[in-house]
């Protein structure tokens, strides 16, 4: 079973080495060029007091992350913030994007967020199934969305309700303790 724990700032050398993996192998990650470390670290400490960022791992090597993000800047979209989750190749179908995302939407709902919203590279029935095993349903799709490695690919979005929302949030350390097994 991977333990789950939010991320720190130590853990970004790994969290960039997979997510290159997958920028340099599929359209799962529309980046052409490799991310670094230190951009990745940059855009968690922009938004770690609002937007929770998880990481897995397994006997102790890390196994995976899960981040939640602005969705769109306007402030009535407070409430729907964006989410994703990677898991390393060789860890996949060992429930570890489950427990991760599962964890990540329990997050979200202990600090307020009323929605959530993940988007798809398509073709991709793995992240499908899991969206929608986790209460995602799907609310549309846009075709032709970006290029990449020759061809045109089409992003679907998925939507999950976690609550009322509106209230003040609250911040990822507090709702990560509430969400406790």
């Amino acid at each position: 079973m991977p333990e789950i724990r939010l991320v720190s700032a130590a853990d970004f050398p790994a969290i960039a080495a997979l997510t290159n993996h997958w920028i340099r192998t599929t359209a799962i990650h529309f980046g052409y060029d490799d991310v670094t470390a230190d951009e990745l670290r940059q855009a968690w400490l922009e938004h770690r007091d609002l937007y929770p960022w998880l990481l897995a791992e397994v006997a102790g090597r890390f196994a995976g992350y899960a981040k939640a993000s602005v969705w769109r800047g306007r402030t009535a979209y407070s409430w729907t913030p964006e989410t994703t989750v990677y898991v390393a190749p060789d860890q996949h179908r060992h429930g570890i994007g489950r427990r991760l995302y599962g964890r990540l939407l329990a997050m979200l709902k202990e600090q307020g967020f009323r929605s959530a919203i993940g988007g798809i590279a398509l073709p991709n029935d793995a992240s499908v199934a899991l969206h929608e095993a986790l209460g995602f349903v799907h609310v549309g799709t846009v075709r032709d969305a970006g290029y990449k490695f020759g061809r045109w690919h089409a992003v679907g979005f998925w939507q999950v309700s976690l609550g009322d929302g509106g209230g003040p949030l609250r911040t990822p350390s507090n709702a990560f303790a509430a969400t406790m097994p």
